[in-house]
């Protein structure tokens, strides 16, 4: 079922007029894309998802547009701030044409095929991303605010990336509007792609299912923490935890790793891990790597690993976010330092140690603190090599964007 683009709603044509506290002022104009609805003072009248929202000084100038959002806490998600400008197809065009152009030395590379292009509220587009797989692009929302703006935004995607297929991801908290063809996985643009994308990766292939796969079909996010791995790993006995589909375990293996063991709860995340091996087979270092999967609650794993005695040259360690809302960020930090526990005593003296974050309600900070100080009760030595953050394709544009992190450090007794 194709999504009737024409059939969807639209917003409503009368503008909302919205004042806001001062300190939510400050924070707008100093870039931040969510307004909050214990910060609004006054609004004009009731808005559907969707209809657009300007909001006034006291000066009642304008200060920005956004899209009104009834259904949440971030009841104004802020398109644009400064001078006035109408939302319409040549606002959403011009939107996408500079996301497009801020990852062009990423695009115009020969190594990779697939990107995020639209980074939610850092490219402008809050609750909204869309990434591409060679000619395969997936547009997930979160928030029904989009749905009166998709058709716009699906033409200026196409136009800008001339993809042979568009699909839409929605986020589990949207219900489906089957009236109107927006389900889970339905094309905005060309069929529904029956088979696997095989994309190229910093020059490695590997396959994505952008209509079933976790997120968008492909974590892109740690490209180039994986090409750091390959350019690390020859000679190296390689342990990959929360392995997913393999992208570290495919880098190492490439990289020359003898050994590569990836872990991951989901028993077809450990299989794609062989198919995408299988992908690179003709390189002699993955053709000469041996590979062993290992399918179970990674804790458990690592735990029965530890108990017999198992050690590795090289771990990873690159779990999901342990913090999905505030109260939940000390639980998160006692999970990292049990896996810190954990993938230290699976790394030999001397060998290679990279522990990554993903959740954006633990800062960097505190993160290597929490690693580096269980490593020190653990009797442990990290010396730090590097720190990394996000990619070029993964912008942060305000303090809440920021999510990811990466620990490398060689282990020392």
């Amino acid at each position: 079922m194709t999504v009737d683009l024409a059939a969807l709603p639209s917003p409503g044509e009368k503008r909302l007029a919205v004042r806001i506290t001062k300190d939510a002022m400050r924070h707008l104009r100093s870039g931040h894309p969510w307004i909050y609805d214990g910060s609004i003072n006054s609004v004009s009248h009731d808005g559907g998802a969707g209809d657009l929202a300007v909001v006034f000084d006291d000066a009642r100038k304008f200060a920005a547009i956004g899209l009104w959002d009834p259904a949440s806490p971030m009841r104004i998600k802020v398109l644009h701030r400064g001078s006035p400008r109408t939302i319409d197809d040549e606002f959403w065009s011009d939107a996408v044409a500079a996301a497009v152009e801020r990852r062009r030395s990423l695009i115009d590379g020969a190594d990779n095929n697939a990107y995020r292009l639209i980074h939610g509220e850092n490219d402008g587009f809050p609750g909204l991303v869309f990434d591409l797989y060679d000619d395969v692009g997936v547009v997930k929302i979160y928030s029904d605010a989009w749905i009166p703006h998709l058709r716009s935004v699906t033409n200026a995607i196409v136009a800008a990336t001339t993809p042979t297929s568009l699909i839409v991801r929605l986020a589990r908290s949207l219900d489906e509007r089957p009236d109107v063809g927006l389900v889970e996985a339905a094309p905005l643009h060309g069929p529904t792609p029956d088979e696997p994308v095989v994309f190229l990766e910093n020059g490695l292939r590997f396959e994505a299912h952008p209509s079933t796969g976790q997120k968008t079909g492909h974590f892109l996010d740690q490209r180039e923490n994986r090409a750091r791995v390959r350019e690390m790993a020859a000679g190296k006995r390689v342990l990959d935890v929360f392995s997913c589909t393999g992208g570290f375990t495919v880098h190492a293996a490439a990289g020359g790793a003898t050994e590569a063991h990836a872990v991951d709860l989901a028993r077809p995340a450990v299989e794609a891990v062989q198919r995408n091996l299988d992908l690179n087979a003709s390189l002699p270092t993955v053709a000469a790597c041996r590979f062993e999967g290992h399918h179970g609650d990674a804790f458990e794993v690592m735990a029965g690993m530890a108990d017999r005695g198992e050690t590795f040259d090289f771990v990873i360690i690159d779990p999901p976010s342990f913090a999905q809302r505030q109260a939940s960020v000390d639980g998160a930090l006692a999970a990292y330092a049990r896996l810190t526990r954990l993938g230290l005593a699976l790394t030999e003296t001397g060998g290679l140690y990279v522990q990554a974050s993903c959740s954006s309600r633990v800062d960097a900070a505190s993160f290597c603190e929490t690693v580096r100080d269980t490593a020190a009760a653990e009797g442990v030595v990290l010396d730090e090599i590097d720190r990394t953050d996000h990619p070029l394709d993964h912008p942060i544009g305000f303090t809440e964007g920021a999510y990811l992190k990466a620990l490398y450090a060689t282990v020392r007794r």
